[in-house]
């Protein structure tokens, strides 16, 4: 594991800390979920990362505001003909 060290703005730290506990630890999980959210790593690979099973890790994510599916109505559509066999 390689360790990164961040300098943050004392004041960002104190609104980290009594709220979450440890900083690092709540830095990591934005950092997780933000890569997440932008499709730059797998639901498994993020719950890997924070050492929780994917679906627990999915109704987090769900929970902090990052959908599992991201689809518009198109998309969605397209999906459900491929399901369906018409594609």
């Amino acid at each position: 594991m390689s360790v990164v060290t961040v300098e943050l703005d004392r004041e960002l730290v104190g609104l980290l800390y009594p709220v979450y506990g440890r900083p690092e630890d709540k830095l990591k999980e934005y950092l997780v979920l933000e890569l997440y959210r932008r499709r730059e790593i797998s639901s498994g690979k993020a719950a890997e990362l924070l050492s929780m099973e994917r679906f627990e890790f999915v109704r987090y994510a769900s929970r902090m505001g990052v959908p599992f599916f991201d689809m518009d109505q198109r998309e969605l559509q397209e999906e459900v003909a491929r399901a369906r066999g018409a594609v």
